[in-house]
């Protein structure tokens, strides 16, 4: 066991958060590396790969995996912006423009991410909605956290009946998202395309996916996830996960049961475009919730499992790694770089994303040894605050 304040984890950091966003930059890395060799977004994966290792990686994946992991981080995204709102409140610090220049910065990133590097890029959606977030952020703990629960609730039952009736009245093959034609033709781009072509490519595959149209599901599906953060922020449960160890075991109990068997429902009844919205829109944030759980109750008296205390690293430079996963994959895969495109099966698209995780546990450690915050952590911070943080230990 290591103690909970380590020479290079700060002792105003929460370790369980950064043990969290280092779990999520994993599993939103297992996640991605689908769309990164593969034109995920236009196939059948059951049909794309068909050995039963491949099977059996992409179940794996969709059940314990897809749509658990961009929720856990979003919680955790408006749990570290109450946190920043409430220190830099005690600082008497002014946190709206700091709010605001920090998500106008996440917003540019995003931007340069989606459109020059990967079409799946979160970090728009995220820049976006923490402006709205704003709005809410001086509420209470409980209002905060049921606000959130309601706004997640409501919208997507209605969205879960309103796919139920689809279904029942419209004909399968009318609503197949699959288009092996469009598979194809991206396929082509990413993989022998120039520079140009792929960004035309990106643009297309990111428009596709958010538009107009599409909304109102991101909206209800990420935005009150950060005020169910938040108001656990408020409520302090991580920082006082000791006070209240029994009512957040009962929730983890809870969300890993429930959230298992929504995400199993494809499997136990024919596959449908109804059943699939219910297994992600609910199944992955309750495993997402329980995941989080599992690591804010490893944590016994300020002391850390050492399995665990590589994750810290990663998420300490959480950011940076996001955007380095993207940089080496398309690298590997796209025709600028190895051109690997449309080669690599799930199941070795896995083996990749565990030799490039572990690499970069490796070198998290090893930076965080000698930097207070990871280069895009410390531009991020440096607009946020509009003065330039001391990043090197050695110099300090």
């Amino acid at each position: 066991m290591n103690k909970l304040v380590s020479p290079v984890l700060e002792q105003d950091r929460i370790i369980s958060l950064d043990m969290m966003r280092g779990f999520a930059i994993l599993g939103i890395f297992l996640v991605n590396m689908l769309s990164f060799h593969s034109p995920l977004l236009y196939l059948d994966p059951s049909q794309w790969w068909n050995s039963l290792a491949d099977k059996t990686v992409y179940a794996f994946i969709d059940i314990f995996i897809q749509a658990s992991f961009y929720p856990l981080f979003s919680m955790l995204f408006g749990y570290g912006l109450v946190i920043l709102r409430d220190r830099a409140a005690a600082k008497g610090l002014p946190f709206r423009g700091m709010a605001l220049r920090r998500f106008s910065l996440l917003l540019l990133i995003g931007i340069i991410h989606a459109f020059l590097i990967w079409h799946g890029d979160i970090l728009i959606n995220y820049a976006i909605f923490g402006f709205v977030f704003l709005l809410f952020i001086k509420m209470n703990g409980k209002n905060m956290l049921l606000t959130g629960l309601l706004l997640y609730i409501i919208p997507n039952l209605l969205f879960a009946l309103l796919f139920f009736v689809t279904v029942l009245f419209v004909p399968g093959d009318d609503l197949s998202i699959y288009n092996s034609a469009a598979a194809e033709a991206s396929m082509e781009v990413y993989k022998n395309g120039s520079f140009l072509e792929i960004t035309v490519q990106r643009i297309e595959d990111w428009s596709g996916v958010n538009n107009i149209a599409s909304l109102p599901i991101m909206l209800a599906s990420i935005f009150p996830l950060f005020l169910i953060g938040g108001g656990a922020a408020r409520l302090k449960w991580l920082e006082k996960t000791e006070k209240v160890r029994g009512f957040l075991s009962k929730i983890m109990i809870a969300s890993l049961a429930a959230g298992l068997l929504f995400k199993v429902l494809p499997y136990l009844y024919e596959r449908n475009m109804a059943l699939e919205f219910i297994q992600d829109i609910f199944g992955g944030p309750l495993l997402a919730i329980g995941y989080g759980m599992v690591i804010a109750l490893s944590i016994k008296k300020g002391e850390v499992p050492r399995v665990l205390l590589p994750l810290a690293y990663v998420g300490k430079l959480s950011l940076s790694n996001y955007l380095l996963q993207s940089i080496v994959s398309t690298f590997i895969f796209y025709s600028y770089g190895l051109g690997f495109y449309g080669e690599l099966s799930a199941f070795g698209g896995t083996v990749i994303v565990i030799i490039i995780f572990a690499l970069q546990v490796i070198a998290s450690r090893c930076w965080v040894t000698r930097y207070y915050y990871g280069p895009v952590e410390w531009l991020w911070r440096s607009f946020t605050y509009l003065k330039l943080p001391n990043w090197s230990r050695r110099s300090s």
